[in-house]
């Protein structure tokens, strides 16, 4: 059974939104950068950084339900889960 191959430059999930523009490296590059920050930070900053980073995870996964397969969904709501309890444990544990 052959894999159906797409191109890197090829869209992932077809829309006109606003990051419809945005290379995807950039994007991911972007994401590592405030995770990265929120992580040396810590504290109230990086507690802020990593539920900004969670609400989007949250606005994307919700945008895009309906058309990810069963484990891709379960795949990002992990993803969502641990990004909130990352930012819960900065701003409780000192």
């Amino acid at each position: 059974m052959a894999r159906d191959r797409r191109s890197s430059r090829q869209q992932m999930l077809a829309g006109s939104g606003p990051l419809a523009k945005v290379p995807p490296v950039v994007a991911f590059l972007v994401v590592i950068a405030v995770f990265a920050v929120a992580i040396v930070v810590r504290g109230p900053l990086g507690a802020v950084l990593l539920g900004a980073l969670a609400i989007g995870v949250g606005v994307l996964l919700s945008a895009t339900w309906g058309v990810l397969g069963p484990a891709a969904r379960a795949g990002r709501v992990v993803i969502l889960c641990v990004l909130a309890a990352a930012a819960l444990s900065m701003l409780l544990v000192r």
